[in-house]
């Protein structure tokens, strides 16, 4: 008779406390960098926030980045480029 090996599939949850990024006092004058997941609309999302920070806001203009697809982290070239040119970057996805 075959020996039963079961496997359970669960591990404790590890928790890890919530940092937010900190964030301007204005955005006036701010360059804004958009980092898009390739997901439909993302991009189209990203724009229009961009252009409300530059209308109501004072934004000085954005710069829009594509992730290779939605389940990666921005790779390490685009991220330094982001953090050398702008002052405040922002994440969107679509569906």
């Amino acid at each position: 008779m075959a020996k039963l090996q079961v496997f359970d599939p669960t591990t404790e949850v590890k928790e890890r406390p919530l940092v937010f990024a900190p964030r301007p006092d204005s955005l006036r004058n701010a360059r804004i960098g958009l980092v898009e997941n390739t997901k439909f609309n993302s991009d189209k999302l990203l724009l229009k926030i961009a252009a409300i920070l530059e209308q109501e806001y004072g934004a000085r203009g954005h710069v829009l980045r594509r992730k290779r697809n939605a389940s990666v982290p921005v790779d390490a070239e685009t991220l330094q480029e982001l953090k050398a040119t702008c002052d405040v970057v922002i994440a969107g996805i679509g569906d």
